[in-house]
């Protein structure tokens, strides 16, 4: 069974009337984890163990069973052998952080939200699952106490997961349950030119990550194109120090970085799926085209 974002007229009425009992909504601090189909686990281990230089995990958050890349205590890569012929590349889960999965839940289902059961695999660890208006797998979690820590070797690339990007078709849809149930807010937009809006980061209300919709992708877009599109961004210091760490680790990509529209440094690599793995600057060198910021930066 899938639990789908839906809106009663009942609720939309008394979101838009402001007659709901005020339950209060717990903090929503950032992203946990994502996981994505690849054709070949040991294929995907070279890049993301080897020119990343992320160590492997067997405690991951979307689960005891998946192969999964240790970012930071609180974050991770998950990757899951492709099951059907064409479903390697394609984002399979987000996981998001919330101070109280059981209050969320709650909250949610107060809205008209359908949300899956709350499910409990250890003490202090909560976690329940929906899908959103355009069926992106979702996974709200919390815990208690400490989670697993694992040395970080000093050839990692970045030790922060800072946003994901996801092809979005309904913005207005996507953002009644991001934006007007859930609390993100835009923290930048832009486009390839002034005009246009390609690209809306959702900030999380309560941290610094973020969720990109890309918008304007054809229904019938490549499967190249798709990777592009859904993509993982990690966020690094010196893009430059960066990229000759990840020559030194043994990567051979033929991109250079640039100065994105959004006024930061950044460094596109891809995952034998073709998947996009964007490397990032926290913060902006130079004043972002489109829109300015309305959040606060990310940082290591």
């Amino acid at each position: 069974m899938r639990w789908r974002f839906a809106l009663t007229t009942t609720v939309l009425l008394a979101l838009s009337s402001g007659s709901f009992a005020p339950l209060p909504r717990p903090a929503i601090t950032g992203l946990c984890f994502l996981r994505f189909k690849v054709s070949s686990i040991s294929e995907a281990d070279k890049f993301y163990a080897k020119d990343l230089a992320l160590s492997l995990s067997t405690k991951c958050w979307a689960g005891q069973e998946n192969t999964c890349f240790y970012i930071t205590p609180y974050q991770d890569i998950g990757i899951l052998q492709a099951d059907t012929p064409g479903s390697a590349g394609s984002l399979d889960m987000t996981g998001i952080w919330t101070a109280d999965a059981s209050a969320l839940r709650s909250y949610l289902l107060a809205r008209g939200v359908s949300a899956g059961n709350l499910v409990s695999p250890s003490p202090g660890f909560q976690y329940f699952e929906l899908y959103d208006p355009e069926q992106h797998h979702l996974r709200f979690l919390s815990i208690t106490g400490a989670p697993q820590i694992i040395p970080e070797p000093a050839e990692q690339i970045s030790h922060h997961m800072i946003h994901t990007g996801f092809v979005v078709h309904d913005r207005a849809a996507m953002d009644r349950l991001y934006k007007d149930v859930l609390g993100f807010h835009v923290y930048w937009h832009g486009g390839m030119k002034g005009d246009e809006t390609n690209w809306v980061d959702m900030q999380v209300p309560d941290g610094t990550d973020w969720i990109e919709y890309m918008l304007n992708v054809p229904d019938n877009a490549s499967h190249k194109t798709l990777g592009v599109m859904n993509h993982i961004a990690l966020g690094v210091s010196d893009m430059h120090a960066a990229q000759q760490q990840l020559i030194k680790n043994g990567w051979r990509g033929t991109e250079q970085p640039k100065i994105g529209r959004d006024g930061k440094w950044q460094l596109n690599l891809y995952d034998p799926d073709d998947t996009r793995v964007e490397l990032m600057e926290f913060t902006p060198v130079e004043k972002p085209c489109c829109g300015e910021y309305t959040g606060p930066h990310p940082r290591q």
